[in-house]
């Protein structure tokens, strides 16, 4: 098989997370363009899509609404289907660099559309299970429901973005990897993602495992006969805090970067591997660009190893 080489499609928001603790935005919206100035397009050897904007932020305290900026993530999911959809081809990868984890919600929706029908999977290297229901959230931020909204088990518009209302992705064709939040039970929702037929493979259990049984575990689910390819979500806040604590809710522990490059890289090897979104990394919490950089080369290193 020919190289596939990547696309980089940015996606500039953070509607789906609450503010900073002073009542002010949050800047992971600011992460496609810190990482390219960190020369990520050339480091990859990427095409560059340029970015999908997103609508302004306006929900600064949670109001009546279940869901932050339900409307302003549906609109922005809907645009950012479209370029997923002529985006996401059998010659090249998809790189898509958020912005906060609500732009699963986009990218599953454009992987639809590209293939009317068909269904596709999922892994999701997370911090988080991000399974939390609205009354369960403490931030009533999509980006912590965005498995739960994908695989529809919110009864929400955001989980009806489909056109025939079908969820985006089934739970049955899901894989969680390395979550870490259980200090933070029930928050995140890890009891209702342990009660579904997501594969759940925490952090322990993959150390335990190993990497590599691992990531065999969830290409058995996600790239089984019936399956048009694979999704892989990538949020930073799976990586040890020390590592990147420019996210907005680190947990203890976490994967090593050796660790995190590892397993991208064997799914991403995988030819049914569509494509990748990195979410969470916060400019605004890294002022001398060091966990800026340490992303830019964990990916140009993955790059390197399926090329």
């Amino acid at each position: 098989m020919p190289p596939r080489p990547f696309r980089l499609l940015g996606a500039p928001t953070q509607l789906g997370l609450a503010p900073y603790p002073d009542g002010t935005a949050r800047r992971v919206n600011e992460a496609p363009h810190a990482l390219r100035a960190r020369g990520l397009v050339a480091r990859l050897g990427a095409e560059d899509l340029g970015d999908v904007a997103a609508p302004p932020y306006r929900d600064f305290a949670r109001g009546a609404l279940p869901i932050r900026h339900a409307a302003e993530i549906a609109e922005h999911a809907a645009r950012l289907a479209e370029r997923v959809a002529g985006a996401a081809t059998p010659d090249a990868r998809l790189l898509l660099v958020g912005g906060d984890c609500s732009i699963l919600l986009g990218a599953l929706l454009g992987l639809r559309r590209r293939a009317p029908g068909a269904r596709v999977g999922l892994v999701f290297v997370d911090g988080h299970c991000d399974f939390a229901p609205p009354d369960v959230s403490r931030s009533g931020g999509a980006a912590g429901m965005d498995l739960a909204l994908a695989v529809g088990a919110i009864d929400h518009p955001l989980a009806r973005l489909a056109e025939d209302g079908e969820p985006l992705v089934r739970a049955e064709d899901v894989a969680l990897l390395a979550r870490k939040d259980l200090a933070d039970e029930p928050h995140y929702g890890a009891r209702s993602v342990r009660r579904s037929p997501v594969v759940d493979l925490p952090l322990e259990v993959v150390r335990a495992q190993g990497l590599a049984v691992a990531a065999d575990r969830a290409l058995e689910r996600v790239a089984r006969p019936g399956l048009a390819g694979f999704w892989i979500h990538f949020d930073v806040d799976v990586l040890r805090p020390e590592l990147m604590p420019a996210v907005d809710s680190p947990e203890p522990d976490g994967l090593a970067l050796e660790e995190a490059e590892e397993l991208l890289a064997r799914l991403l090897a995988h030819p049914g591997a569509l494509g990748l979104e990195v979410t969470i990394y916060d400019p605004g919490l890294d002022p001398d660009g060091a966990c800026g950089e340490r992303l830019v080369a964990l990916l140009e290193r993955v790059a390197r190893r399926i090329a």
